[in-house]
């Protein structure tokens, strides 16, 4: 199965599934010399995990994350770095009765027909527990970008099904309100309607999607590659490789056709110190795929999670029509959950971006 790796340089290659024995991630190309320690994965990995809330899977997970190679007395050596949680709460025997049932929406019917076969149990790879890794790699990325360049991430729910905040951007500068509540959204008032349809969704045995807002700050000028490896490009890449999303914008994204050219132009300015910048952003912080030193901001739209435990129609491997309930633990809603995934994603997207950059030969 290929598809396993992301990254030129600073590569991510992820292991595991979701009832298997684990799940992790081989991180190659790290620069040597950054200070990591497991404590400071963790943090990020328990913002991930399940069974955090009343509106997450009920599966319980620690998610304990081992660093099994590359760190050395508490710094990265520049080796492969190898990072490893065991799955403690494992139920594929959960899933026994779904083995040959293709469920709506899941990557049963794909995987089988691709490949001939498929892990039945709890989906696999197709599994969002595989993400797990993905954090744990986004957080060295995270730590060393920070000390090295001050580029800060930032990511909270927007959007729950119709129920969305009003102001563009509101908790961008105060992270501590994303953390203040179990859905991750800056706006009180807009997050405790946002559980109460979730907790409803729960009880009728149905799901939601939403949009999560991403934002990079103090990232410099100049990261990203035309043509094709355009850093707009390649975020996009990474944001749709997440179980779950179905659609990716930056800048002004699709409101952006609702403008007219001598709106949506970011006019060039130089401020008080001699910098140049722009007075708007419409282009979020890229243009001509390249970063233009403003802070880049996109949004990320995730689809409702399949299962579902409402009747539904399907068929199995027979071609037979069937009813399906399905059980399990799964989340009404995955987007508190998904908020450090996209996190992540952006880091090590930037991360890459850095050092392909740093390799280019200037004249």
């Amino acid at each position: 199965m290929a598809g396993n790796t992301f990254g030129q340089l600073f590569q991510v290659t992820t292991f595991g599934e979701s009832h298997g024995g684990a799940v992790g991630c081989v991180v190659d190309g790290c620069p040597p010399g950054i200070e990591i320690s497991q404590s400071e994965i963790q943090k990020d990995l328990d913002r991930r995990k399940p069974g955090q809330s009343r509106i997450t899977t009920p599966r319980k997970e620690e998610d304990k994350i081992e660093i099994l190679s590359g760190v050395f007395e508490g710094k990265t050596t520049g080796a492969p770095i190898m990072m490893m949680a065991k799955n403690k709460d494992a139920r594929p025997s959960d899933y026994e009765k779904l083995k040959d049932v293709f469920r709506p929406s899941h990557a049963d019917f794909t995987y089988e027909k691709k490949y001939g076969t498929r892990n039945w149990q709890g989906s696999g790879r197709a599994s969002a527990r595989e993400t797990l890794a993905r954090v744990a790699a986004g957080a060295i990325a995270k730590k060393f970008l920070k000390e090295k360049l001050g580029i800060e991430f930032l990511a909270y729910v927007e959007q729950v099904g119709n129920i969305k905040i009003k102001d563009v951007g509101v908790g961008l500068d105060r992270p501590e309100l994303i953390e203040s509540n179990i859905i991750r959204c800056p706006d009180e008032k807009v997050a405790e309607r946002m559980i109460q349809y979730i907790n409803i969704l729960k009880r009728e045995g149905d799901s939601i999607g939403g949009v999560i807002m991403g934002l990079i700050k103090n990232v410099p000028i100049g990261l990203g590659e035309p043509v094709f490896d355009k850093l707009s490009a390649d975020l996009g890449k990474a944001m749709l490789s997440i179980p779950a999303v179905k659609g990716f914008e930056i800048g002004s994204g699709f409101e952006g056709v609702k403008m007219n050219g001598s709106q949506h132009n970011d006019p060039f300015t130089t401020n008080k110190r001699g910098k140049i910048g722009t007075k708007t952003n419409f282009s979020g912080g890229i243009q001509g795929g390249i970063s233009n030193g403003e802070d880049i901001f996109f949004r990320v739209a995730f689809k409702p999670v399949s299962t579902i435990r409402k009747e539904q129609s399907t068929v199995n491997k027979n071609g037979q029509n069937i009813k399906l309930e399905a059980t399990g633990r799964h989340d009404p809603c995955v987007l508190p959950r998904a908020v450090p995934i996209v996190e992540a994603m952006a880091a090590i997207t930037i991360m890459d971006h850095y050092l392909r950059n740093k390799t280019l030969c200037k004249a």
